[in-house]
């Protein structure tokens, strides 16, 4: 049973604390994902995990074993690096092999799990290929295997898509994750895209300034997100957040436009004593009506992307933009007569300090 546990995990470089007491339980073939913007410390925390950067404070522990002061190579880990790290000068064939020739295995072994390896990965005419002969797509297959190849008791990912345009990586994301389920292996991905986050994890850990913010599936952080930065970072298009002033029971965005809030999130602000904050709006929850709709807010809209299925529209509100998800085809650029209705039942409200939740 391959579980990772965490405690109070800490990296510095000198004065510069790049992982902060981070506590993580990872189970038994889960696939957590690590996300973050660059610099937040992410990968520097996978490499602490690896073993390629010694820990500071706190515990690692797999499979009920303390790792702090084991090598590598001795972590029964294997790692996918974003620039594939395969060997130049040998054949595919070789790249997968090599391993389990330093591990002494087999002759016969190797040749059955390079041919299995191959063929689950669809690689297999390609063997006596040098990894300049290949795509992208292709020598991150390779970099996959040689990972595969050594059954490890858990898989280290470091933004392994970077490198590849965007239509290979969302079939190479889809790639991974059916082979991740397919082997139930436990393993940790670090991405600093939060689509590949949301699509592929079973639990998401998003980080910023090398501290944790919050930890859980991607439903419950998109619906419940513990801070602005967390609520801003996930979904796409991003939360829209807008400065407001408490008055009562009421939300006040600007130029006298006012938003009343139900029962229970006007007794939590009361609670909170919260008199100015920041409103999060998902695009779903805005909604376009014909101006002069009761309770609706006067809009403009400044900008409309065409996704396909639909658009996001960018409307300007009480001197603020707001996103809004739209029907294609139903909104232009500058176009009059439209105001917006909000879903107070459904809004974000953070503090303006630390940016934590409200409700």
């Amino acid at each position: 049973m391959a579980r990772l546990i965490l405690q109070q995990v800490a990296k510095r470089f000198g004065e510069v604390e790049a992982v902060r007491a981070v506590d993580l339980d990872v189970s038994d073939g889960e696939f957590v994902v690590l996300v973050g913007p660059s610099g937040c410390g992410k990968s520097t925390l996978l490499r602490v995990v690896a073993g390629l950067e010694d820990i500071s404070e706190g515990s690692i522990i797999l499979d009920g074993r303390n790792l702090n002061d084991v090598a590598p190579r001795d972590r029964d880990m294997a790692m996918v690096f974003q620039d594939y790290a395969l060997y130049p000068q040998m054949t595919v064939a070789e790249n997968l092999a090599f391993a389990l020739k330093m591990r002494g295995r087999p002759a016969a072994e190797i040749h059955e799990k390079v041919a299995r390896i191959s063929e689950m990965l669809e690689i297999g005419a390609f063997l006596q290929r040098k990894p300049k002969a290949l795509s992208g797509g292709q020598r991150q297959r390779v970099a996959l295997g040689r990972a595969l190849i050594r059954d490890p008791k858990l898989f280290l990912f470091d933004e392994p898509l970077s490198n590849l345009d965007a239509k290979l990586r969302v079939s190479m994301r889809m790639e991974i994750r059916k082979l991740q389920i397919a082997l139930g292996t436990t393993s940790l991905y670090v991405t600093h895209d939060q689509i590949e986050a949301m699509t592929m994890a079973d639990r998401i850990v998003v980080m910023r300034g090398g501290a944790v913010q919050q930890i859980g599936s991607p439903a419950e952080i998109y619906r419940s997100p513990a801070n602005a930065f967390v609520g801003a970072f996930i979904g796409t298009p991003p939360m829209s957040l807008l400065p407001a002033e408490v008055q009562g029971r009421d939300v006040v965005l600007g130029q006298g436009l006012v938003l009343s809030l139900p029962d229970g999130r006007a007794d939590a602000i009361a609670r909170a004593g919260a008199t100015r904050v920041q409103v999060g709006l998902r695009a779903e929850h805005v909604r376009l009506v014909p101006a002069g709709t009761a309770g609706a807010l006067p809009v403009t809209p400044v900008l409309v992307e065409d996704h396909g299925a639909d658009s996001v529209a960018v409307l300007r509100i009480a001197g603020h933009e707001v996103l809004a998800r739209v029907p294609t085809g139903s909104v232009h650029v500058g176009q009059a007569g439209l105001a917006a209705t909000l879903d107070t039942t459904a809004l974000h409200l953070f503090d303006t300090v630390e940016g934590h939740v409200l409700v």
